[in-house]
């Protein structure tokens, strides 16, 4: 039987961390788990976009699902899906539900460029082979694809286990989602927390972000729950500026986001190819916002 359950609140989604020769950093990865369990996170996500998931062999991918599991056995753990087909995406949802994962977020493939019934059909036929509830990723700036509306109501309707959405996109479009897939799917959004107080005025459910803002999206989100509307729009403010200057891209995210979760867990960065490097002037401002809030 698929499970029905629902995932809310913040989740992190973890960096991947390279050591000196571009090896993933087993130690690096356990501390990181540690900063983001400090600062109180609902959740933990791997294999995202921000883990850098398409640098990662099959057998890297494995490893971050079973280390994150064993670094948080007591917090949900979500693992996102990515793969060209069904066979690929299945695979390892294999993997993530031998380590004991609680939900998944299935990324579109990004071969091609189809039409949203293939899409629909993809998802339905790699999300029926798991017994854990999964969200679809619906983030066409970063991925070039996505669903409408109608395609996630279809879908659903085909998937039981299909609770949750892990969108990528501004208010306006979050609000007409909530209202048209209804309680009984919970929408979850990311980019770095912007637009954070109008997403919540939009009734998202959550936010998926990286561990560079996850301390201001925590004191937003507490402000917000216990009805401190005020509070939560001035901790939105306080790390706005630092969320802009690391979601101008993916790239920008990885190369200074990370820097700035680094600087803040006493964990130092080194790139896997290929990469953005940091510049001089670069490093100076992520020093600069990560020594606030």
């Amino acid at each position: 039987m698929v499970a029905q359950r629902i995932f809310p609140g913040i989740h992190c989604v973890l960096y991947a961390l390279f050591d000196e020769a571009e090896r993933l950093d087993r130690a690096a990865m356990a501390a990181q788990v540690d900063y983001v369990r400090s600062q109180g996170a609902d959740g933990i996500t791997v294999l995202g976009l921000a883990t850098e998931v398409g640098k990662l062999a099959f057998d890297e991918r494995r490893d971050l699902i079973r280390w994150a599991r064993d670094d948080a056995p007591d917090l949900p753990l979500s693992v996102t899906i990515a793969g060209n087909s069904v066979a690929e995406q299945q695979a390892l949802i294999k993997v993530a539900e031998d380590a004991g994962a609680d939900w998944l977020i299935l990324q579109p493939p990004i071969t091609g460029s189809y039409g949203a019934g293939e899409y629909v059909d993809f998802f339905a036929r790699v999300g029926s082979a798991t017994r854990l509830p999964f969200a679809i990723q619906n983030a066409p700036q970063y991925l070039g694809r996505s669903l409408s509306d109608d395609d996630i109501v279809a879908l659903r309707a085909h998937c039981p286990g299909f609770t949750q959405i892990k969108s990528e996109t501004g208010a306006t479009d979050l609000h007409g989602l909530v209202r048209r897939v209804g309680p009984d799917v919970a929408v979850l959004n990311g980019r770095g927390g912007l637009e954070m107080t109008d997403c919540l005025r939009a009734a998202v459910r959550g936010f998926v972000v990286a561990p560079d803002v996850l301390p201001g999206v925590l004191r937003c989100w507490r402000a917000w729950a216990v009805g401190d509307i005020a509070k939560a729009e001035a901790e939105y403010a306080a790390f706005l500026p630092a969320a802009l200057f690391g979601m101008q891209s993916l790239e920008h995210l990885v190369c200074y986001g990370k820097r700035i979760f680094g600087i803040r867990a006493g964990i130092t960065i080194h790139d896997r190819a290929p990469a953005m490097r940091p510049t001089e002037f670069g490093l100076s401002l992520a020093g600069y916002w990560a020594s606030g809030r």
